[in-house]
C-alpha cells in the first residue's frame, strides 16, 4: 500500500491540495508550465535593488541612521520609549 502524504499545516494550502486531488489535478505546476519572466524587467529590478540601500545610506546623516536603528531595535525587542532614550 502506498504511503500517503501528510496534508499541509497551512489551511489554505490544505484546501488547495484537497481541491486538486478532487478535480484530478494532483501535482503542483512546474517551472516549465509557468510563463517566463521578462528578462529586461528582472535585470532592471535587480539593478535598482543593488544600488538602493547604498544610495540611501549615503544620503542619511549619522544621527538619522542612529534614530532609525534605535526605532527598529525598540520595535523588535519591545522596549518602551522613555524620556532619556533618543
Amino acid at each position: 500500500m502506498p504511503k500517503l502524504k501528510k496534508p499541509p499545516a497551512d489551511p489554505n494550502r490544505a484546501a488547495v491540495a484537497i481541491l486538486r486531488h478532487a478535480t484530478g489535478i494532483a501535482k503542483e505546476p512546474t517551472t516549465a508550465e509557468r510563463p517566463p519572466k521578462n528578462r529586461a524587467a528582472v535585470l532592471l529590478g535587480r539593478k535598482g535593488g543593488k544600488v538602493g540601500g547604498k544610495a540611501r545610506a549615503e544620503k542619511l546623516t549619522a544621527e538619522r541612521r542612529s534614530k532609525i536603528a534605535s526605532d527598529a531595535a525598540r520595535k523588535r525587542w519591545g522596549v518602551k520609549p522613555t524620556d532619556n532614550v533618543e
